[in-house]
C-alpha cells in the first residue's frame, strides 16, 4: 500500500510483523525522488536486530534531517529529480518492543535468506537447531521471514530495477571501531563489484580523509550464511546481467565497545551492549555519520567516481582492492 507524502515523497505500508499472541506493528518505508525503476538508488535500513536500536535511531535521524532539508535545499530538490532514497528505519519492529534480537518467531533476520555456505563456523554462522539458540536461521530453506519477504518486496518495487544501488544496513555490537563491510558475508572470496566498491572507497577517503571508518569485506570479520543482502545482489546481478547495473550492498557495523569501555555500567542492561547509554553520546552518534549519507547522495549525483568508465580503469582497481583486501588471494573473473 502506497501513500503520496509531497510531491516527491511516497510512503509505503510493506505488511505487518506479527506474533502469536496477535500483536502486530506495521512495516513502513517512505521513497523520496524519482519514481523511474531505473533511477539510481540509496536504502538505508535499520533494526534489523531489535537489540540495535541504535540502528535504527541512526536511519530515524538521517529522515528527520532529510525531510527539513528537503522543504528548502534546492540542490537537494533538483538531486532527487535523478535518484531515489528510500528509508526503512525498523525492519524487527517487535524485536525492538521486545528487546530481543530475533523476530518474534525467534528467527535471526540476518541469517533467514536462502543462501547457505561451507565456510561458516558452525552456531555463530546460522544454523537450523532451534529457535531457542541465537543465530536461528529457521525452520525451512528458502523461506524468508514476514520482515525480511517485506523487505524484498520494497527492493523489487523501489531497488533492484535501478542501474546504480547502495543500500546500507545499519548494525551494532562489534568492536571498537566503526566498520562498514561489503559481500560476501557468507564466502570469504571477492565479489563481482569489487572494483566499484575500491573505487567508492578511494573517492569517499579522498573527500574525508579524516573518516572514522574501518572499510573492508565483512569476511575479514566473520562469515555467515543465508545473508539478506548477499541473497539480494544475487538477485540484482541475474536482473542486470549484460546491462552494467552496479549494486553495492553495505553494511555498518558501529563499534559498540567503545561505549562500554567509557561506560562499563552499560553491561547491566541488556541493550547496553549495542547501544549507548548515555544521552550526550547518543546525540554524538546520531551526528557522527551525517558526512557519511551525504557522500553517499552525492555519489549517486555523480556516479562516475565510482564506477569506472573503462576497462583498464576498473582493472586497476580490481587488481588494487586485491592487494588491500585479499592480499593472498588471485583475481577472480
Amino acid at each position: 500500500m502506497c501513500f503520496e507524502l509531497l510531491p516527491q515523497g511516497r510512503v509505503y505500508h510493506l505488511g505487518e510483523s506479527r506474533d502469536a499472541r496477535g500483536r502486530a506493528l506495521p512495516l513502513i518505508a517512505l521513497s523520496f525522488g524519482s519514481a523511474d525503476p531505473a533511477a539510481p538508488t540509496l536504502g538505508l535500513i535499520g533494526g534489523v536486530h531489535g537489540l540495535e536500536r541504535i540502528g535504527s535511531q541512526v536511519v530515524l535521524a538521517f529522515l528527520s534531517s532529510f525531510g527539513e532539508m528537503i522543504l528548502w535545499d534546492k540542490l537537494l530538490q533538483e538531486a532527487l529529480r535523478h535518484i531515489r532514497i528510500v528509508f526503512l528505519p525498523i525492519l524487527n519492529p517487535l524485536g525492538v518492543l521486545d528487546r530481543r534480537r530475533s523476530n518474534p518467531r525467534g528467527v535471526d533476520l540476518a541469517r533467514n535468506a536462502p543462501v547457505d555456505s561451507d565456510e561458516v563456523p558452525f552456531l555463530l554462522g546460522g544454523h537450523r537447531i532451534s529457535p531457542r539458540l541465537p543465530w536461528y536461521r529457521g525452520d525451512l530453506a528458502g523461506r524468508l521471514e514476514p520482515e525480511n519477504q517485506a523487505m524484498m518486496n520494497l527492493m523489487e518495487s523501489q531497488m533492484l530495477g535501478a542501474d546504480r544501488l547502495i543500500t546500507m544496513d545499519f548494525h551494532s555490537g562489534f568492536g571498537m571501531r566503526d566498520q562498514i563491510w561489503f559481500p560476501w558475508a557468507g564466502a570469504s572470496e571477492p565479489f563481482p563489484h569489487l572494483a566499484e566498491m575500491h573505487a567508492f572507497k578511494e573517492a569517499f577517503e579522498r573527500s574525508h580523509p579524516n573518516h572514522v571508518y574501518r572499510i573492508e569485506p565483512q569476511s575479514r570479520a566473520y562469515l555467515t550464511a543465508g545473508d539478506l543482502w548477499d541473497h539480494a545482489y544475487g538477485i540484482y546481478r541475474e536482473r542486470h546481467a549484460g546491462d552494467g547495473g552496479v549494486y553495492l550492498p553495505l553494511t555498518m557495523e558501529m563499534g559498540s565497545w567503545m561505549w562500554v569501555k567509557k561506560n562499563p555500567l552499560q553491561l547491566i542492561s541488556v541493550l547496553g551492549p549495542y547501544n549507548p547509554m548515555k544521552p550526550h553520546r547518543l546525540k554524538r552518534i546520531l551526528r557522527r555519520h551525517n558526512t557519511l549519507f551525504d557522500f553517499m547522495v552525492r555519489a549517486l549525483v555523480s556516479p562516475g567516481i565510482w564506477v569506472p568508465g573503462l576497462e583498464e580503469q576498473r582493472q586497476k582497481h580490481h587488481e588494487r582492492a586485491l592487494d588491500e583486501w585479499y592480499p593472498k588471494k588471485e583475481a577472480r573473473p
